[in-house]
């Protein structure tokens, strides 16, 4: 018999890396490394690469030593960055580039655990050595309060004038503003994964013992630290009481009252996850365009965003939070698997010896995921953070960091991804710039005579649209070519002259 709840909720029925000198400057260099050799030196050299957080911009490491950068990592993030791009500005002409409405995984849903992913990798590389464990966390202390910084600045509400909505002002209500966010998970997650790898720095072992699982008891306080994550986030997911909960929608002015009254259960309307979140945060705090909103029930445009159903239940214009308090503790995972991968870097010295490890275990991540979806036992779900979402996605990172590093280390082929390590290279920049809409919301600040006529709108309306007839396609041709390649030539023009934002 079909769960009365699920009904309602719509669910019935070799070259790579470059020289750098890390002593408190930016990172900058000529790449000089021949087939792998910087991936070698990294296992050797007492520095560190450094890469930083949510973009992974690079970190000053806590040795003052040389240090080697890492192709395949920032080819990886940028590449991260140019979905992030598409998926948010193309993603409303095609569907399948957005968000799931609820289960399920599109493009979009890849792209925040690729972040996470990378995350841990750098913070594998970038604190392999660490002399003074107070300095260190401090350091990791400051970064994780810059990027929530940062996180609420761009994502908080203060801006209104985002590319595609030309509302040329500024300034947030407290009483509405968002606290959480892209960057604001990053930096939980950063701070949790490398305090474990600062604390733990004398328990590692210089050179592993014999056997394919050396690698994870060498390493068992960060596999420790993610059971506990896993485990706080299970036991409160399926443990947790939900009772009936009220809201007012301030936009529409009016209250509805949602029924509950269960445990366990993970549709949009009753669970843990939007509990938490309303009860720590407040309704009012959380995000205001939830992709639940594009579910049949709640819309007759669905998959598309459209007006509601006159007989949408009360749950599809309520707030709720994607990088929520909850969910965040589950992406504790997805940066724990990420510092995983970064230890086989540093302690594996052959390409086939890496490749086994991460392969071997990218694989059984997917087959993980797979049966926990379709078996119906955890579905994946990116709004709550499912463990089998973290399993599928941890295991497409794997999957995607070593067809980089074949593509770029075994084989050499680091030319046709240059513009993506550009990107990855300037990812706090191009973040800003470009995935949060900041560069196209100045430009339209420089309009004529209304706000609609702005050299943004002109150029996509005139060079791509009405140039191809077609709204759908010429959209995702614009952000193609007026987006993600403009940033590419930007950051490597901005490469080139030494010139990259870190944090």
């Amino acid at each position: 018999m079909e769960d009365p709840k699920r009904v309602e909720e719509g669910f019935g029925q070799t070259p790579l890396g470059h020289e750098d000198d890390s002593n408190d400057k930016e990172l900058e260099g000529d790449n000089k490394c021949d087939n792998g050799e910087c991936f070698d030196n990294i296992a050797k050299e007492n520095g560190s690469v450094a890469t930083g957080e949510l973009t992974g911009e690079e970190e000053a490491p806590l040795e003052k030593t040389k240090s080697k950068r890492v192709a395949t990592l920032d080819a990886f993030r940028g590449l991260t960055i140019v979905m992030m791009i598409l998926v948010d500005h193309a993603g409303i002409a095609y569907p399948a580039l957005d968000h799931a409405a609820w289960e399920g995984c599109m493009l979009a849903d890849f792209v925040m655990p690729f972040f996470l992913f990378i995350v841990g990798v750098a913070i594998a590389l970038a604190l392999k050595k660490v002399s003074k464990i107070k300095d260190a966390v401090y350091k990791i202390t400051l970064r994780t309060l810059k990027l929530l910084f940062w996180g609420i600045v761009l994502q908080g509400g203060y801006s209104h004038a985002l590319a595609d909505n030309i509302d040329l002002a500024y300034g947030v209500d407290m009483k509405l503003i968002r606290w959480c966010g892209i960057l604001q998970r990053i930096a939980l997650v950063y701070f949790v994964v490398a305090l474990i790898e600062t604390l733990t720095t004398k328990r590692r072992p210089l050179v592993l013992s014999p056997g394919h699982l050396s690698i994870f008891t060498a390493y068992r306080w960060q596999w420790i630290g993610g059971f506990i994550a896993f485990s706080f986030y299970m036991i409160t997911t399926y443990s947790l009481y939900i009772p009936d909960w009220s809201f007012i929608n301030h936009k529409e002015g009016k209250a509805y009252t949602v029924k509950c009254g269960m445990r366990g259960h993970l549709g949009p309307a009753c669970n843990a996850v939007g509990y938490v979140d309303r009860e720590i945060l407040g309704i009012n705090h959380l995000y205001e365009s939830p992709a639940w909103q594009h579910l049949k029930a709640c819309t007759l445009s669905s998959p598309r965003s459209g007006p509601f159903r006159e007989d949408a239940p009360g749950w599809c214009h309520a707030n709720f939070e994607p990088e929520g308090l909850l969910s965040s503790i589950s992406a504790i995972l997805s940066g724990t698997i990420g510092i995983h991968y970064g230890h086989v870097l540093m302690h594996f010295k052959g390409h086939s010896q890496r490749l086994k490890q991460w392969l071997s275990m990218a694989i059984g991540l997917l087959v993980l995921a797979f049966l926990l979806h379709f078996s119906h036992a955890i579905p994946i779900n990116k709004q709550l953070y499912t463990i089998s979402y973290v399993c599928l996605t941890a295991g497409a990172s794997g999957v995607v960091f070593s067809g980089f590093y074949i593509l770029i280390d075994v084989w050499g082929l680091r030319t046709p991804f240059l513009f993506l390590e550009w990107i990855g290279m300037n990812s706090m920049l191009i973040f800003v710039l470009g995935a949060q809409g900041i560069l196209a919301a100045f430009i339209n600040g420089w309009y004529y005579n209304n706000p609609d006529k702005t050299l943004v709108t002109w150029i996509k309306t005139h060079v791509f649209i009405d140039a191809w007839h077609s709204w759908n396609l010429g959209t995702l041709l614009y952000v193609i070519f007026a987006e993600i390649t403009f940033y590419g030539v930007l950051a490597g023009i901005l490469h080139k002259l030494g010139m990259y934002w870190k944090l």
